[in-house]
């Protein structure tokens, strides 16, 4: 594959995400049996080793962010991915999430939600994460504003469906110039970029399609003044394609953490 015609900037300098401490309990905790990783640093190396590679064959220079997906897995699994270096971890459900980030007071890793997100549970994500990787409209943008604490900004991405699945969660590639535009409405929230998932499938002819089509909507939404340096696609069975096709952040679970429970 060939450098992009029209590259995004090497410049995409990332601010830092903001870090809020723990809320006073108010959800139930969950316990999860004790698990060890071994060989997760050595995965984890063998991940970044092919990411540079693949980097190499798209022409891209900037830097990607490994996000761990922790779902099911205990905050044993948080510590470890700590302990190997990783500095993001995403969660599918806010509750899952609350317990562990209570279980691991002032621990040294990033929050990210990575799930669904209803509207009647962004009372308790407002704040809580550092970023929010599933905003898909308006109702649910003006929830979160509004329970973001006062002084302070929710980092969020906003969630398109490239794959065209109705199954699957996301703003309708033409409906994404409106949300953004109203999003600008909502001081409270920092739109940091775009995320996507592709169909599930083998075929990297069907993967590349989605995740070229992010980055194009990406840099159509930036000629008209929307700053948007993220662009979070790609999981365990398709990340390397992402990578190719500029992804700055990847959502690996199941490549770094074995299978989930269930």
């Amino acid at each position: 594959m060939s450098a992009p015609d029209n590259p995004p900037p090497t410049t995409h300098n990332r601010a830092p995400f903001s870090h809020f401490p723990p809320s006073f309990k108010t959800h139930p905790v969950l316990h999860f049996p004790s698990m060890s990783y071994p060989g997760l640093a050595e995965r984890l190396a063998e991940v970044r080793t092919r990411v540079a590679v693949r980097q190499a064959v798209g022409g891209w220079t900037h830097p990607v962010t490994i996000v761990a997906v922790t779902k099911t897995h205990g905050p044993d699994a948080v510590e470890a991915a700590i302990a190997a270096g990783i500095t993001a971890v995403g969660e599918n459900r806010v509750q899952e999430a609350l317990s562990k980030q209570d279980a691991l007071p002032g621990a040294p890793i990033e929050w990210h939600l990575i799930g669904t997100l209803q509207r009647n549970k962004a009372k308790h994500a407002a704040g809580r994460f550092a970023l929010i990787h599933s905003v898909d409209r308006e109702d649910l943008a003006q929830e979160l504003d509004r329970r973001t604490p006062e002084g302070r900004t929710q980092a969020i991405l906003v969630q398109v469906n490239c794959s065209a699945e109705p199954q699957k969660g996301g703003v309708e590639p033409d409906a994404l110039t409106g949300l953004l535009d109203a999003l600008r409405g909502h001081p409270q929230l920092v739109v940091r970029g775009l995320m996507t998932m592709a169909e599930f499938t083998d075929d990297p002819v069907v993967q590349r399609r989605t995740f070229k089509l992010l980055r194009t909507l990406r840099d159509e939404a930036e000629t008209r003044g929307h700053r948007l340096p993220e662009l979070s696609m790609g999981m365990s069975g398709d990340y390397l394609v992402a990578i190719e096709e500029g992804a700055t952040m990847v959502r690996l679970g199941t490549l770094l953490f074995g299978e989930r429970r269930l």
